[in-house]
């Protein structure tokens, strides 16, 4: 890698793409300048490449042949460092967008594949040094831009309640291979829904940290805004028990921001670390809130879905919780603000600024940098539908309208997040379904443009407002319709996690444990 100093030719074409009106003198001028200041940059790599640890050796494998039914295995592993902790021996899976030092990641697109990181993700030293084995990375979808299962460039992730179905996204391996029982547990990454969408067809749990609580170190970037890392299990327990390793601030990621939690957090703080001593404590003495918004949505919510969720509430009655109907009409604007921020954002971060983007502080990781940075160019036309309608908007809007509309949806958020503030001053928690739909076909290529980003895409009414409000929410297993898994989303205020796993934990003892799929 070496910096070299531009052409004249290649100045006289940037001058002219931003208007600077230079003549050929001036062209000349400015290259014999910057010749001299592109020492700074050879120091900066000279700098660098002397402190570059090289990536651990450490064994792996690909998937055996006819062992990978699911298709939900990228590559199998069986990593442990700590012969004692809380996980010991408890087989992890790892979302492929997520760093394992030695280990090739691929995220699911041929423009990241063939790069091995150097260090692990935070959240994986942190499972390795609680004891947990890493079984290996579990299949995404392609960037992790996508709500089905169906976009990875290994091929579909197929649904352990019927292979014929989708898993959902974008962590879909990681749920598949919870809920068929090749892994204990699993990292999930969530900016739209992605670990609640797969757990909700999956029949696992999926919790979704308030924003920041788990670093993202180490894991492949969308949106600073909206990035989130957190677990997928069969039970709550082992949900609460993961985030109690998982959480904290490392003092890496710019997303953990060291502001003062937003509400008053009534049981398992943030800073305790502890998600179990509450765990068991029931709903006798709280306020559930089911809200309107998130049922019968037009045009997507499947009736039986919904009742399968209102069952579930009248259960959590049935236990001890004080039920109430509340209404956030903020809700159904918050599928439109995440669009603008998860186009334009993601663009202008995840595929403009390969990843990383630039003026945060924090960990960056410039292989992965520049190894997608020449994937992206290299693999353009075969990124998927959904990246590349991202592509073609969030360069036209940005060109046309600046960054304005980003900031627009940017500072809406902070109205939206209030309006869930102050349902939540007057309930403990929100309840809503995960998804309106169970489970669907995976795309067989027959399928329309159109169609099968709106089969995608209807996934999300529910679950993105809580990305973009970084609200903690938690999915898990409330019955099946039509022979298939329905999700419940319990949403606390910032920070109240643990309150989101106790009223989850209450209603999976109540029915006595969640379902598990019909063996193959």
């Amino acid at each position: 890698m070496t910096f070299t100093p531009p052409s004249g030719e290649e100045l006289a074409a940037i001058a002219e793409r931003y208007g600077l009106g230079l003549g050929a003198r001036d062209v000349a001028w400015y290259r014999d300048l910057i010749a001299g200041a592109v020492t700074s940059y050879d120091v900066v790599e000279r700098l660098y490449a002397a402190r570059l640890a090289e990536p651990p050796s450490r064994d792996w494998q690909w998937p055996a042949e006819g062992a990978n039914e699911l298709g939900a295995w990228y590559v199998t592993a069986s990593l442990t460092e700590a012969a004692g902790g809380p996980l010991a021996g408890r087989r992890v899976a790892v979302k492929d967008n997520i760093a394992v030092a030695g280990l090739p990641m691929m995220n699911g697109s041929r423009a990241v594949e063939g790069y091995v990181p150097r260090r692990d993700a935070t959240v994986v030293s942190r499972l390795l040094a609680a004891g947990a084995t890493i079984a290996g990375k579990a299949v995404c979808e392609e960037l992790c831009f996508d709500g089905g299962s169906h976009t990875s460039k290994t091929g579909p992730v197929r649904n352990p309640w019927n292979r014929a179905k989708t898993t959902g996204g974008s962590s879909s391996g990681s749920a598949a291979l919870v809920a068929a029982g090749e892994a204990d547990m699993a990292l999930g990454g969530d900016q739209a829904g992605s670990i609640r969408i797969p757990s909700a067809f999956c029949g696992t749990v999926g919790h979704k940290p308030t924003h920041g609580l788990v670093p993202y170190t180490g894991a492949f970037p969308i949106e600073n805004t909206i990035d989130h890392v957190g677990p997928i299990t069969r039970t709550v327990r082992d949900a609460a028990l993961m985030l109690g390793v998982l959480a904290g601030p490392d003092g890496l990621d710019p997303r953990q921001r060291a502001a003062a939690p937003v509400n008053d957090v009534p049981v398992n703080d943030a800073s305790s670390g502890d998600y179990l001593g509450e765990l068991d404590a029931g709903v006798a003495s709280l306020r559930v809130g089911v809200l309107t918004e998130g049922f019968a949505i037009p045009g997507l919510s499947q009736p039986g879905v919904d009742e399968v969720v209102r069952g579930a509430v009248e259960t959590l009655r049935a236990a001890g919780a004080d039920v109430s109907e509340v209404s956030v009409p903020w809700h159904l604007n918050g599928v439109h603000l995440w669009a603008v921020i998860g186009t334009d954002g993601a663009f202008n971060q995840m595929l403009e600024g390969n990843g990383y983007g630039m003026n945060v502080p924090g960990l960056y990781d410039p292989e992965l940098i520049a190894h997608f940075a020449r994937g992206r160019r290299e693999h353009a036309a075969e990124m998927s539908i959904t990246l590349k309608m991202t592509t073609l908007l969030g360069r036209y809007s940005l060109d046309q309208h600046g960054n304005q509309y980003y900031a627009m949806a940017r500072n809406l958020a902070l109205e939206m997040a209030a309006a869930y503030d102050a349902a939540l001053a007057q309930v403990d928690v929100l309840v809503l379904p995960t998804l309106p739909v169970v489970a669907f076909d995976i795309p067989t290529g027959t399928q329309s443009l159109p169609e099968v980003v709106a089969t995608s895409s209807g996934l999300m009414p529910n679950t993105c407002p809580f990305d973009v409000t970084g609200h903690p929410a938690t999915s898990v297993p409330a019955g099946l319709h039509d022979g298939l898994p329905v999700g419940m989303m319990i949403v606390g205020r910032h920070l109240a996690d643990g309150l989101c796993l106790r009223v989850a934990r209450a209603y999976e003892n109540a029915i006595g444990g969640f379902p598990a799929p019909p063996a193959a």
